[in-house]
């Protein structure tokens, strides 16, 4: 019966130790400012079958600003390092949509999801409205000389 006690606390331990260990890496994320909630697709299928839902592969995430880069971590994951840097001069804006289908149901509500490319690969972006103001005023700031794209 006491191992069964102790067996039970440590694991509420260790569960609490990782909630915690979450909650400490997004406030490490979101200390430097400009970060906000962007959902994102990185392997955006070339041309979905009719039979396929299009709700897949969709990852939730933080996004950060850079100077001229966006950083783009996974929401659930430990690793202090972003998955993803989003370099302003690669980044090609070709459309923006709203959710369709499953994709509703994967994404929070009221996203907009944008279809972009990034040094030529495909990828998508789903942020809240807001978000996505932020994100095309800072893609349209770029220094001069630097080729910007913004459907």
């Amino acid at each position: 019966m006491v191992l069964a006690v102790v067996t039970v606390i440590a694991v509420l331990l260790v569960g609490l130790l990782g909630l915690g260990a979450f909650a400490v890496r997004r406030r490490l994320i979101q200390r430097p400012g400009g970060t906000f909630d962007c959902s994102a697709r990185l392997d955006v299928p070339a041309a979905p079958a009719e039979d396929e839902a299009g709700g897949k592969g969709w990852i939730f995430g933080i996004a950060r600003y850079n100077n001229d880069a966006v950083e783009w971590f996974r929401v659930f994951s430990w690793a202090p390092r972003p998955r993803r840097v989003l370099q302003r001069s690669q980044i090609e804006v070709v459309e923006r949509r709203t959710p369709e289908g499953q994709e509703e149901l994967a994404l929070l509500s009221g996203a907009v999801v944008l279809v972009c490319t990034h040094a030529g690969d495909p990828l998508e972006l789903a942020m809240s409205e807001d978000a996505l103001t932020g994100f095309l005023a800072w893609l349209e700031a770029a220094p001069p000389g630097q080729r910007v794209n913004v459907a």
